[in-house]
């Protein structure tokens, strides 16, 4: 595992858990709004012992480990880690971009996954304009598919950004995650970005946010402003 760092305690990553944040290096995505652009691109980070140390001097005091990123389904020891975590009796929640379903898949099917969140970045069509890359969208069909049968906790996620996102384009996004059981609407905040022109951009307002919620209900069942 490339890992970039880890966050010792956060009580807003894992709902209603006290958990540890490890943060995986390397991405396949190129959003301008990357909040996170020091881990895009791999590079030699902290050693897993430093993080398994921790962790094992924080049992009884952790609930849970969030493993974010970057896309950690990059990484070739995801699964080999995810089970040395479980083994060690924490909850695991994973952050995914979905175009690995595969290993999405096999982590769900083996039990190692307790909350899973993936971002839908856009509507299938602005994908490639937003992500910066060529998208194999069926994989990320594949990935909403999978998480609409998993039996425990899951949720998808969009970070706003105004001018990236319409209003029309939540109707689309609307019906391609039909039926979750939560979605999350993120408001974007400038600070540091992969595209430094994101500084100057803005989300949309409560009351424009108010009307978003309005377009998806008859598609989810619980949608969150955060």
């Amino acid at each position: 595992m490339i890992i970039g760092g880890f966050e010792k305690t956060s009580l807003l990553d894992y709902p209603s858990r006290i958990a540890a944040v490890v943060f995986t290096c390397g991405c396949n995505f190129r959003c301008g709004y990357c909040h996170n652009p020091s881990l895009i691109t791999e590079k030699s980070g902290i050693e897993e012992e430093v993080f398994f140390d921790f962790l094992q001097k924080r049992r009884g005091l952790l609930d849970a480990v969030v493993i974010s990123g970057g896309e950690p389904c990059l990484q070739r020891d995801l699964y080999d880690f995810i089970k040395k975590i479980k083994e060690m009796g924490f909850l695991v929640k994973l952050d995914t971009n979905g175009t690995n379903p595969k290993l999405l898949e096999r982590l769900i099917s083996d039990s190692l996954i307790d909350y899973a969140a993936m971002d839908i970045k856009a509507t299938l069509s602005k994908y490639e304009k937003i992500t910066g890359v060529r998208v194999d969208s069926s994989k990320i069909l594949e990935s909403i598919s999978i998480l609409k049968t998993f039996e425990k906790k899951y949720e998808f996620r969009t970070t706003v950004v105004k001018s990236m996102l319409s209003t029309d384009d939540f109707t689309e996004i609307g019906r391609l995650i039909s039926g979750a059981e939560t979605y999350y609407l993120q408001r974007f905040v400038p600070d540091v970005t992969l595209d430094k022109k994101f500084a100057f951009e803005k989300t949309y307002s409560n009351e424009e946010f108010d009307s978003i919620i309005k377009i998806l209900k008859p598609f989810i069942n619980n949608i969150f402003l955060r």
